[in-house]
């Protein structure tokens, strides 16, 4: 039963709904145009709206096609200031790229990371730019139908299966769960690696309810030793550690329950998804840091917030020290080669050998 609070955002999501179902049926039919390229392009997305995890499995993706062949990973390039196609590096900034592509590029040496509004153009660019280019991977562009992607890969939060959730402004899903239709393979992110055989089989039953998609994965996030921000360094998290965790990401309460299980104490400052920190901003942390009471103590972040945080030079010299960023890997609960095996099925006759 809708509340009558939420009747404006019901009538809203109906119609946000019927324009999204018009949209796609559109595209179906060929009325509007889908763009397919003789490279393999595999698209990683979702249909909700932020914090599902899109950017870990994009960096795992990519890892996982850069060798033998050449790999592009193209993104919008959310938040920017540049404009149209451009290519990411170690060296670019977040004002130029974006946070996300910026991490991308520091954390994959060996592979290319453009940045495009328009996905067909960017992807027309790699052609040309990079001919050697043998996949490319589409970080968020499922709902960006203009390109017919050979492989989609879908992702769903744990916490909040897509199956649970309402269309835009009335809850966070960008489209009708009916889309799931369109996935190759749907990856359950953040499972918690202690969830039993019979909860993932209950929710594989739900997901496949919800659409004809049987190809599905359950991952979980697996979190490293601290890293100090700007040395790379090691930290180290104990049971006498008092930690101030600072996060702009869209769901941070799996980082925070982590860092609950291994720290004395954890004091959270949150601020909005791909927030782009001031001068303010720094000025809270410093004084949750400073109130903090023991010689124990540390500033944790997330890695994409860390290239935001980095570019940041008024940062007094103790709260500089105590910066760190806590890495992040993508951890396959079960069936990891049945994933791979897929994907270089796909990606072309250089991969499935491996």
């Amino acid at each position: 039963m809708i509340m009558p609070g939420k009747l404006f955002l019901w009538a809203v999501s109906k119609i946000y709904g019927m324009a999204v179902a018009v949209r796609n049926r559109l595209y179906d039919l060929g009325i509007f145009r889908s763009h397919s390229f003789s490279v393999p392009v595999i698209c990683v997305g979702n249909i909700t709206a932020g914090g599902t995890g899109k950017t870990p499995h994009v960096i795992y993706l990519a890892e996982k096609l850069s060798s033998p062949g050449s790999v592009a990973v193209l993104s919008r390039g959310y938040l920017r200031r540049s404009r149209g196609f451009m290519r990411v590096t170690a060296d670019s900034t977040t004002a130029a790229s974006g946070d996300e592509p910026l991490l991308m590029a520091r954390s994959l040496p060996q592979a290319q990371v453009f940045v495009d509004r328009d996905r067909v153009n960017g992807i027309r660019e790699i052609m040309l730019t990079d001919p050697g280019t043998r996949v490319v991977v589409l970080d968020d562009g499922f709902q960006h139908r203009a390109v017919r992607a050979g492989m989609n890969i879908i992702l769903t939060d744990f916490n909040r299966l897509m199956t649970r959730d309402r269309l835009l402004p009335l809850g966070m899903l960008r489209e009708h769960i009916k889309a799931v239709r369109r996935a190759d393979a749907v990856i359950v992110t953040k499972t918690p690696e202690v969830t039993s055989p019979s909860v993932r089989e209950e929710i594989r039953r739900e997901l496949i309810a919800a659409g004809p998609c049987e190809t599905i994965f359950f991952t979980s996030l697996a979190y490293g030793r601290p890293l100090h921000l700007y040395s790379e360094s090691a930290g180290a998290i104990r049971r006498t550690t008092s930690v101030l965790l600072v996060t702009g990401i869209a769901n941070p309460a799996p980082l925070e329950e982590y860092l609950g299980s291994i720290a004395g104490h954890v004091n959270h400052l949150a601020f909005p998804d791909h927030h782009a920190y001031n001068t303010a901003d720094i000025g809270r942390i410093t004084s949750a840091f400073n109130a903090m009471s023991g010689p124990d103590k540390i500033i944790v972040t997330t890695a994409k917030d860390g290239v935001r945080l980095k570019e940041i030079t008024n940062i007094a010299d103790h709260v500089r020290q105590a910066l760190h960023y806590l890495p992040v890997r993508v951890q396959f609960i079960e069936d990891e080669e049945l994933f791979l095996n897929k994907v270089y099925s796909y990606a072309g006759k250089d991969y499935q050998n491996r």
